[in-house]
């Protein structure tokens, strides 16, 4: 390990927190300027969790980087085995627009802890956000080291066109699908972060009023863009009158009769999303919400009673502030409603019953996920963050991000005192005597 330029590391990274700390009202003004979002959420889920990210690399990154000691085999011996991390090299982040500062920072944080150089392609569809990324980063890092390239999905493209040693990408499955095309050509590895229709199961024995509380902030929190929030509710017939009710009181209580008029409610992207997810809002079905408007962008918290399947709602991932609720019976029709989808990002079950958690998140395949909670398995950085199948490869956070972005080296450091001729030819025969030994060992 290089000690020198481990700290030259380090000191860059604080450079970038103090940088990030000058311009954390600008942040807040551009994430407000390209989609409406509240200062609020602007800060917890996007700056907060940037800035713990750094200061969490800066604690580690000398542990991180240090050469790991591992038991040596003994057909080795006499020998020292270690696991050493090197940098991939030249690195492409392509981040998306739904977080668009906290999933473009905190991959550039752990490439460049880890000894990448790195090229960041932030989302054209928050303009105010990617061209203040872009400033941040010519404030705090050389552009050998770390430089922001704007434009459209044309630039992506011409990017992608060329050779990397690692890519790191955030987005939908469609995109992530031509991501990893890119990559094979040059047998490139990826880590691919995308997304999926997750499911949240409210069981018969679950807190209602907590469930409908956690569930309305999962979903609602930047007007349902959130590629973890909960796509579909799967309601136990027994409780879902209530339950509904309750869901209903706690979108009151969270943005007024009226969340158009609410400082906390985000609004969508663009008009494209816009009128892809009024395409899905069917009005007969609609029990709450459905209101939009297409000058301001807004679309209302909406409940979808049970949709039939083959609806637009139910085909794809919503990705907006439409939650469609299904109820269920018993465990087989969870199983056949949920084993329709991909596997998904992430999967939530509220419940009282520590057996039936169990079995759901045992029965079913998923990135990660939560009992009683919604979204909030993202914010511990000891949990590795990722999908599964369709919803994505790879992981990262905490550690987990320096290891992602880094190649693990194993080195064996032989010993000369001592050279057992087992191994060696002429064999004669040491076949009856390695067998004996390796079925000893």
């Amino acid at each position: 390990m290089n000690h020198k330029e481990i700290n030259q590391r380090k000191e860059k990274l604080k450079k970038f927190s103090h940088v990030i700390s000058l311009h954390e009202n600008d942040i807040i003004e551009a994430l407000h300027k390209d989609f409406g979002k509240p200062a609020f959420e602007a800060y917890l889920t996007e700056i907060n969790v940037v800035q713990s990210d750094l200061k969490d690399t800066i604690k580690n990154i000398h542990a991180w980087a240090k050469p790991k000691k591992v038991r040596a085999s003994i057909l080795n011996f006499p020998s020292s085995d270690y696991i050493y991390t090197e940098p991939y090299g030249k690195t492409l982040i392509i981040s998306p627009w739904n977080y668009p500062f906290q999933l473009a920072i905190c991959p550039l944080i752990a490439a460049y802890a880890a000894g990448n150089s790195i090229v960041l392609k932030p989302s054209e569809l928050t303009p105010h956000t990617s061209s203040l990324i872009s400033k941040i980063i010519r404030e705090t890092f050389d552009v050998k080291e770390v430089v922001a390239v704007l434009g459209d999905a044309e630039i992506a493209k011409s990017q992608l066109a060329k050779r990397w040693d690692y890519i790191f990408f955030t987005g939908s499955p469609a995109v992530g699908k031509e991501i990893a095309k890119a990559a094979a050509g040059n047998l490139t590895p990826v880590t691919l972060e995308l997304g999926g229709k997750n499911p949240c199961i409210i069981d018969k024995n679950a807190n209602l009023q907590i469930a409908a509380k956690r569930i309305v902030w999962g979903k609602f929190i930047n007007a349902g863009q959130t590629c973890i929030a909960p796509d579909y509710l799967l309601i136990h017939k027994g409780v879902k009158t209530k339950f509904i009710r309750l869901l209903q009181q706690e979108i009151i209580n969270a943005y007024g009769e009226d969340p158009k008029l609410s400082p906390d409610f985000t609004r969508i992207i663009n008009k494209k999303h816009f009128f892809r997810l009024v395409g899905m809002i069917d009005e007969a079905k609609t029990i709450t919400g459905g209101i939009h408007d297409e000058e301001s962008l807004y679309i209302a918290p909406t409940l979808i009673d049970e949709p039939s399947f083959d609806s637009a709602i139910m085909k794809d991932e919503i990705f907006g502030p439409l939650l469609p609720l299904i109820s269920y019976e018993n465990e087989s029709d969870l199983e056949k409603i949920i084993s329709k989808y991909e596997k998904p990002l992430s999967l939530y079950v509220f419940t009282d019953d520590k057996a039936f958690a169990e079995r759901a998140i045992r029965k079913f395949s998923f990135g990660g996920g939560c009992i009683n909670d919604t979204v909030v398995h993202f914010s511990n950085k000891r949990l590795p963050f990722g999908g599964v199948g369709n919803s994505g490869m790879g992981a990262y956070h905490g550690k987990k991000s320096y290891d992602t972005f880094s190649h693990q080296k194993a080195i064996v450091k032989k010993a000369t005192w001592l050279d057992i001729p087992l191994r060696y030819a002429p064999y004669g025969n040491k076949l009856k005597v390695i067998r004996k030994l390796l079925k000893w060992l």
